[in-house]
Protein backbone atom coordinates (compact mmCIF):
# COMPACT_ATOMS: atom_id res chain seq x y z
CA UNK A 1 0.00 0.00 0.00
CA UNK A 2 2.87 2.37 0.77
CA UNK A 3 4.36 1.80 -2.67
CA UNK A 4 0.95 2.12 -4.34
CA UNK A 5 0.35 5.44 -2.59
CA UNK A 6 3.77 6.71 -3.65
CA UNK A 7 3.50 5.87 -7.34
CA UNK A 8 -0.27 6.30 -7.73
CA UNK A 9 -1.47 2.79 -8.51
CA UNK A 10 -3.61 0.09 -6.91
CA UNK A 11 -1.99 -2.08 -4.20
CA UNK A 12 -2.88 -5.13 -6.31
CA UNK A 13 -0.61 -3.77 -9.04
CA UNK A 14 2.45 -3.88 -6.76
CA UNK A 15 4.46 -7.08 -7.03
CA UNK A 16 6.36 -8.07 -3.88
CA UNK A 17 9.55 -10.16 -3.98
CA UNK A 18 11.85 -11.04 -1.11
CA UNK A 19 14.82 -13.18 -0.15
CA UNK A 20 16.76 -13.88 3.02
CA UNK A 21 16.84 -16.37 5.86
CA UNK A 22 13.71 -18.53 5.71
CA UNK A 23 11.38 -17.95 8.66
CA UNK A 24 12.85 -14.59 9.69
CA UNK A 25 10.29 -11.86 9.03
CA UNK A 26 11.43 -8.64 7.40
CA UNK A 27 10.62 -5.38 9.20
CA UNK A 28 7.67 -3.95 7.29
CA UNK A 29 7.91 -0.68 9.22
CA UNK A 30 11.47 -0.09 8.01
CA UNK A 31 10.43 -0.82 4.43
CA UNK A 32 7.43 1.52 4.60
CA UNK A 33 9.52 4.35 6.09
CA UNK A 34 12.03 4.02 3.22
CA UNK A 35 9.48 4.18 0.40
CA UNK A 36 9.08 8.00 0.11
CA UNK A 37 12.85 8.54 -0.07
CA UNK A 38 13.29 5.73 -2.60
CA UNK A 39 10.47 7.06 -4.73
CA UNK A 40 12.03 10.52 -4.64
CA UNK A 41 15.31 9.14 -5.95
CA UNK A 42 13.50 7.67 -8.95
CA UNK A 43 12.75 11.21 -10.07
CA UNK A 44 16.42 12.23 -10.02
CA UNK A 45 18.57 13.11 -13.01
CA UNK A 46 20.67 9.97 -12.89
CA UNK A 47 21.36 8.17 -16.14
CA UNK A 48 19.28 5.17 -17.10
CA UNK A 49 22.30 2.88 -16.84
CA UNK A 50 23.03 4.08 -13.32
CA UNK A 51 19.50 3.18 -12.26
CA UNK A 52 19.79 -0.34 -13.65
CA UNK A 53 23.17 -0.83 -11.97
CA UNK A 54 21.92 0.39 -8.59
CA UNK A 55 18.86 -1.85 -8.75
CA UNK A 56 20.96 -4.90 -9.71
CA UNK A 57 23.32 -4.26 -6.79
CA UNK A 58 20.48 -3.65 -4.36
CA UNK A 59 19.04 -7.16 -4.76
CA UNK A 60 22.36 -9.00 -4.26
CA UNK A 61 22.77 -11.17 -1.16
CA UNK A 62 25.53 -13.80 -1.34
CA UNK A 63 26.06 -12.79 -4.98
CA UNK A 64 29.58 -11.63 -5.75
CA UNK A 65 28.50 -9.40 -8.66
CA UNK A 66 25.29 -7.75 -9.95
CA UNK A 67 23.64 -9.43 -12.92
CA UNK A 68 22.09 -7.67 -15.90
CA UNK A 69 21.39 -8.31 -19.58
CA UNK A 70 19.58 -6.69 -22.49
CA UNK A 71 18.69 -7.31 -26.14
CA UNK A 72 16.75 -5.65 -28.93
CA UNK A 73 14.07 -7.09 -31.21
CA UNK A 74 11.67 -5.98 -33.93
CA UNK A 75 7.88 -6.01 -33.99
CA UNK A 76 6.35 -4.79 -37.26
CA UNK A 77 9.77 -3.45 -38.18
CA UNK A 78 9.91 -1.30 -35.03
CA UNK A 79 12.87 -1.79 -32.67
CA UNK A 80 11.97 -2.65 -29.07
CA UNK A 81 14.20 -3.43 -26.12
CA UNK A 82 14.19 -6.11 -23.43
CA UNK A 83 16.32 -5.63 -20.30
CA UNK A 84 16.55 -7.43 -17.00
CA UNK A 85 18.38 -7.94 -13.74
CA UNK A 86 18.66 -10.96 -11.46
CA UNK A 87 20.09 -12.20 -8.22
CA UNK A 88 21.01 -15.75 -7.29
CA UNK A 89 24.05 -17.68 -6.12
CA UNK A 90 23.06 -20.56 -3.85
CA UNK A 91 19.99 -22.78 -3.35
CA UNK A 92 19.74 -22.91 -7.12
CA UNK A 93 17.64 -25.57 -8.88
CA UNK A 94 14.28 -25.66 -10.67
CA UNK A 95 11.70 -24.47 -10.21
CA UNK A 96 13.68 -21.30 -10.70
CA UNK A 97 15.74 -21.65 -7.53
CA UNK A 98 16.51 -18.98 -4.95
CA UNK A 99 16.54 -16.26 -7.53
CA UNK A 100 14.81 -13.00 -8.20
CA UNK A 101 14.68 -11.71 -11.76
CA UNK A 102 12.95 -8.62 -13.09
CA UNK A 103 12.54 -8.20 -16.84
CA UNK A 104 11.15 -5.21 -18.71
CA UNK A 105 10.35 -4.36 -22.29
CA UNK A 106 9.29 -1.10 -23.87
CA UNK A 107 7.06 -3.03 -26.30
CA UNK A 108 3.31 -2.72 -25.84
CA UNK A 109 2.19 -6.27 -25.10
CA UNK A 110 -0.71 -7.47 -22.90
CA UNK A 111 -0.07 -9.51 -19.76
CA UNK A 112 -1.60 -12.65 -21.29
CA UNK A 113 0.97 -12.60 -24.09
CA UNK A 114 3.81 -11.81 -21.69
CA UNK A 115 2.77 -14.71 -19.45
CA UNK A 116 2.89 -17.25 -22.28
CA UNK A 117 6.22 -15.92 -23.58
CA UNK A 118 7.79 -15.89 -20.12
CA UNK A 119 6.73 -19.44 -19.28
CA UNK A 120 8.27 -20.58 -22.57
CA UNK A 121 11.54 -18.71 -21.93
CA UNK A 122 11.82 -19.82 -18.29
CA UNK A 123 11.59 -23.45 -19.38
CA UNK A 124 14.77 -23.03 -21.41
CA UNK A 125 16.70 -20.80 -19.04
CA UNK A 126 16.06 -20.40 -15.32
CA UNK A 127 14.63 -23.92 -15.10
CA UNK A 128 17.74 -25.37 -16.74
CA UNK A 129 20.24 -24.32 -14.08
CA UNK A 130 21.38 -25.83 -10.82
CA UNK A 131 24.09 -25.04 -8.30
CA UNK A 132 23.27 -27.36 -5.42
CA UNK A 133 19.89 -28.92 -6.17
CA UNK A 134 18.12 -26.86 -3.50
CA UNK A 135 15.35 -24.32 -3.89
CA UNK A 136 13.69 -21.75 -1.65
CA UNK A 137 10.30 -20.27 -0.79
CA UNK A 138 10.47 -16.98 -2.63
CA UNK A 139 11.59 -17.64 -6.20
CA UNK A 140 10.29 -14.95 -8.54
CA UNK A 141 10.64 -13.84 -12.14
CA UNK A 142 8.55 -10.97 -13.49
CA UNK A 143 8.19 -9.62 -17.02
CA UNK A 144 6.58 -6.21 -17.46
CA UNK A 145 5.80 -4.19 -20.58
CA UNK A 146 5.91 -0.40 -20.32
CA UNK A 147 4.60 0.25 -23.83
CA UNK A 148 6.84 3.32 -24.00
CA UNK A 149 8.92 2.19 -26.98
CA UNK A 150 8.43 2.54 -30.72
CA UNK A 151 4.78 2.13 -31.69
CA UNK A 152 3.93 -1.19 -33.34
CA UNK A 153 0.78 -3.04 -34.34
CA UNK A 154 -1.47 -4.59 -31.71
CA UNK A 155 -0.49 -8.09 -30.57
CA UNK A 156 -2.98 -10.33 -28.75
CA UNK A 157 -1.52 -13.83 -29.14
CA UNK A 158 1.88 -15.17 -28.07
CA UNK A 159 1.88 -17.32 -31.22
CA UNK A 160 1.77 -14.25 -33.46
CA UNK A 161 4.53 -14.64 -36.05
CA UNK A 162 5.46 -10.99 -35.58
CA UNK A 163 6.88 -11.96 -32.17
CA UNK A 164 9.56 -14.28 -33.62
CA UNK A 165 12.35 -11.74 -33.10
CA UNK A 166 10.99 -10.80 -29.66
CA UNK A 167 11.02 -14.43 -28.53
CA UNK A 168 14.66 -14.84 -29.58
CA UNK A 169 15.62 -11.69 -27.69
CA UNK A 170 13.66 -12.66 -24.57
CA UNK A 171 15.24 -16.11 -24.47
CA UNK A 172 18.67 -14.54 -24.96
CA UNK A 173 18.20 -12.24 -21.96
CA UNK A 174 16.80 -15.03 -19.75
CA UNK A 175 19.59 -17.46 -20.65
CA UNK A 176 22.23 -14.77 -20.17
CA UNK A 177 20.96 -14.01 -16.66
CA UNK A 178 20.55 -17.72 -15.84
CA UNK A 179 24.14 -18.43 -16.88
CA UNK A 180 25.37 -15.51 -14.80
CA UNK A 181 23.65 -17.05 -11.77
CA UNK A 182 25.43 -20.37 -12.36
CA UNK A 183 28.72 -18.56 -12.99
CA UNK A 184 28.31 -16.93 -9.58
CA UNK A 185 27.43 -20.19 -7.83
CA UNK A 186 28.56 -20.10 -4.22
CA UNK A 187 32.22 -21.11 -4.13
CA UNK A 188 32.18 -22.10 -7.81
CA UNK A 189 35.37 -22.30 -9.85
CA UNK A 190 33.99 -24.08 -12.97
CA UNK A 191 31.06 -23.34 -15.27
CA UNK A 192 29.68 -26.64 -16.59
CA UNK A 193 27.49 -27.22 -19.64
CA UNK A 194 25.86 -30.65 -19.83
CA UNK A 195 24.24 -31.91 -23.03
CA UNK A 196 22.27 -35.15 -23.02
CA UNK A 197 21.23 -36.68 -26.34
CA UNK A 198 19.70 -39.96 -27.48
CA UNK A 199 17.14 -40.03 -24.69
CA UNK A 200 13.61 -41.41 -24.90
CA UNK A 201 12.19 -37.85 -24.82
CA UNK A 202 13.21 -34.28 -24.12
CA UNK A 203 11.79 -34.65 -20.61
CA UNK A 204 13.87 -37.78 -20.02
CA UNK A 205 16.98 -36.05 -21.35
CA UNK A 206 16.46 -33.16 -18.98
CA UNK A 207 16.00 -35.50 -16.01
CA UNK A 208 19.26 -37.28 -16.84
CA UNK A 209 21.10 -34.00 -17.37
CA UNK A 210 19.87 -32.55 -14.07
CA UNK A 211 20.80 -35.74 -12.22
CA UNK A 212 24.35 -35.45 -13.55
CA UNK A 213 24.43 -31.74 -12.76
CA UNK A 214 23.24 -32.25 -9.18
CA UNK A 215 25.53 -35.16 -8.36
CA UNK A 216 27.97 -34.17 -5.56
CA UNK A 217 30.39 -36.80 -6.86
CA UNK A 218 30.36 -35.39 -10.39
CA UNK A 219 30.65 -31.81 -9.12
CA UNK A 220 33.53 -32.53 -6.74
CA UNK A 221 35.37 -34.52 -9.41
CA UNK A 222 35.21 -31.51 -11.70
CA UNK A 223 36.32 -29.24 -8.85
CA UNK A 224 39.34 -31.52 -8.55
CA UNK A 225 39.84 -31.40 -12.34
CA UNK A 226 39.36 -35.17 -12.52
CA UNK A 227 37.67 -36.55 -15.66
CA UNK A 228 36.11 -39.43 -13.73
CA UNK A 229 33.53 -40.56 -16.27
CA UNK A 230 32.40 -43.39 -14.01
CA UNK A 231 30.68 -40.80 -11.84
CA UNK A 232 28.79 -39.51 -14.87
CA UNK A 233 27.60 -43.03 -15.73
CA UNK A 234 26.54 -43.49 -12.12
CA UNK A 235 24.35 -40.39 -12.36
CA UNK A 236 22.84 -41.56 -15.67
CA UNK A 237 21.98 -44.87 -14.04
CA UNK A 238 20.16 -43.38 -11.07
CA UNK A 239 18.23 -40.80 -13.10
CA UNK A 240 15.40 -43.30 -13.49
CA UNK A 241 15.16 -42.90 -17.26
CA UNK A 242 15.86 -45.34 -20.09
CA UNK A 243 19.47 -45.70 -21.22
CA UNK A 244 21.25 -48.37 -23.24
CA UNK A 245 24.47 -49.33 -21.51
CA UNK A 246 25.92 -50.81 -24.69
CA UNK A 247 25.28 -47.65 -26.73
CA UNK A 248 26.20 -45.04 -24.15
CA UNK A 249 28.91 -42.53 -25.01
CA UNK A 250 30.58 -39.71 -23.06
CA UNK A 251 32.56 -36.77 -24.42
CA UNK A 252 34.32 -34.17 -22.28
CA UNK A 253 35.78 -31.10 -23.89
CA UNK A 254 35.42 -32.66 -27.33
CA UNK A 255 37.41 -35.74 -26.31
CA UNK A 256 35.54 -39.04 -26.66
CA UNK A 257 36.13 -40.88 -23.40
CA UNK A 258 33.59 -43.68 -23.61
CA UNK A 259 31.83 -45.20 -26.60
CA UNK A 260 29.39 -48.10 -26.93
CA UNK A 261 29.46 -48.49 -23.16
CA UNK A 262 33.24 -49.02 -22.97
CA UNK A 263 36.33 -46.82 -22.63
CA UNK A 264 37.29 -45.52 -26.06
CA UNK A 265 40.33 -47.53 -27.22
CA UNK A 266 42.24 -44.39 -28.22
CA UNK A 267 41.42 -42.39 -25.10
CA UNK A 268 44.28 -41.22 -22.90
CA UNK A 269 43.54 -39.13 -19.83
CA UNK A 270 46.20 -36.57 -20.68
CA UNK A 271 44.07 -35.62 -23.69
CA UNK A 272 41.38 -34.09 -21.51
CA UNK A 273 43.60 -32.61 -18.78
CA UNK A 274 43.91 -29.15 -20.40
CA UNK A 275 40.12 -28.90 -20.67
CA UNK A 276 39.59 -29.97 -17.06
CA UNK A 277 42.00 -27.27 -15.89
CA UNK A 278 39.99 -24.58 -17.66
CA UNK A 279 37.06 -22.62 -16.26
CA UNK A 280 34.46 -23.86 -18.74
CA UNK A 281 33.70 -27.59 -18.79
CA UNK A 282 31.62 -29.23 -21.54
CA UNK A 283 30.11 -32.69 -21.05
CA UNK A 284 28.08 -34.53 -23.71
CA UNK A 285 26.33 -37.82 -22.91
CA UNK A 286 24.40 -39.92 -25.43
CA UNK A 287 22.26 -42.63 -23.84
CA UNK A 288 21.37 -44.40 -27.08
CA UNK A 289 17.64 -44.97 -26.86
CA UNK A 290 15.91 -42.18 -28.82
CA UNK A 291 16.05 -38.63 -30.11
CA UNK A 292 15.38 -36.65 -26.93
CA UNK A 293 17.91 -34.01 -25.98
CA UNK A 294 18.42 -31.34 -23.33
CA UNK A 295 21.01 -28.85 -22.13
CA UNK A 296 21.52 -27.67 -18.55
CA UNK A 297 24.09 -25.51 -16.81
CA UNK A 298 25.71 -25.99 -13.43
CA UNK A 299 28.94 -25.41 -11.52
CA UNK A 300 31.37 -27.41 -9.44
CA UNK A 301 31.21 -28.01 -5.68
CA UNK A 302 34.15 -26.63 -3.71
CA UNK A 303 35.23 -25.94 -0.14
CA UNK A 304 34.06 -22.38 -0.76
CA UNK A 305 30.42 -23.53 -0.95
CA UNK A 306 30.73 -25.16 2.47
CA UNK A 307 32.36 -22.08 3.99
CA UNK A 308 29.70 -19.69 2.67
CA UNK A 309 26.78 -21.81 3.83
CA UNK A 310 28.27 -22.87 7.15
CA UNK A 311 28.78 -19.20 8.02
CA UNK A 312 25.59 -17.95 6.36
CA UNK A 313 23.83 -16.70 9.49
CA UNK A 314 26.91 -15.89 11.53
Amino acid sequence: KAVADAVGCKPSEVMVASTGVIGETLSVDRLVRAVPDLHGKLKGNQSKNAGWSQAAKAICTTDTFPKGASATAEIDGKVVTIAGIAKGSGMIAPDMATMLSFLFTDAKLPSSVLDDLLRWAVGQSYNCITVDGDTSTSDTVLLAATGQGAKHGKVTDAKDKRLASFKVALLSVCQDLAKQIVGDGEGASKFITIDVTGAASAKAARQIAMTIANSPLVKTAIAGEDANWGRIIMAVGRAGEKADRDKLSITIGGVVIAEAGHPHPDYREEQVVPHMKGQFIDIVVDVGVGRGKARVWTCDLTHGYIAINADYRS
